[in-house]
């Protein structure tokens, strides 16, 4: 009976030993047509932007206080760049830069990903290229990574958060 006994004890941590080390199979928690349709809104943002509809823009973002978007800064006390935390601050942010003069974006499409982080968050990041007049940039088309975490507010897809990082050139050339 002891044998018995150690024998499966030893059968059971053998199985057990294998399952635990073996790799685990990852799962994407939101389908392909759910990241389809996140892309889709990406590109609605994008569109709302060049037309310069805050209205509806507003209406892209989680309604709270802890909606953030990071951008160029045009009050040298916060920096060069800056978070602008809540609704109100966003829509004013988003306003003062569509009203500055043109502001033209130009995602890179080709290299757009979205990932899912759980069932209701998911982040997209996107190269483009920005061209705009705003606080004292020179309406020069330069290059930005967007990166947006979307939240799952009911059935639709909202802006959580929107950081806009400049792309620093690259090192000077060796000559």
């Amino acid at each position: 009976m002891y044998k018995i006994l150690i024998v499966t004890l030893s059968a059971l941590a053998f199985s057990t030993g294998g399952a635990a080390s073996a790799p685990a199979v990852s799962k994407e928690p939101l389908d392909a047509s759910t990241l389809s349709a996140i892309k889709s809104k990406f590109g609605r943002l994008m569109e709302l932007a060049k037309k310069h509809d805050f209205k509806a823009l507003h209406e892209m973002f989680w309604q709270s206080p802890l909606t953030l978007l990071v951008a160029k800064s045009a009050i040298q006390s916060e920096g060069n760049w800056a978070g602008f935390w809540g609704n109100e601050a966003v829509d004013q942010k988003l306003h003062d830069i569509g009203t500055s003069g043109p502001v033209l974006l130009e995602p890179d499409y080709s290299k757009f990903k979205v990932v899912s982080l759980t069932r209701d968050v998911a982040e997209s990041y996107v190269p483009l290229n920005i061209t705009v007049s705003y606080a004292g940039q020179d309406g020069t088309a330069r290059p930005f990574l967007m990166i947006i975490n979307w939240l799952r507010v009911g059935n639709d897809w909202k802006v959580a958060s929107e950081i806009i990082l400049p792309v620093p050139p690259g090192p000077a050339a060796k000559g």
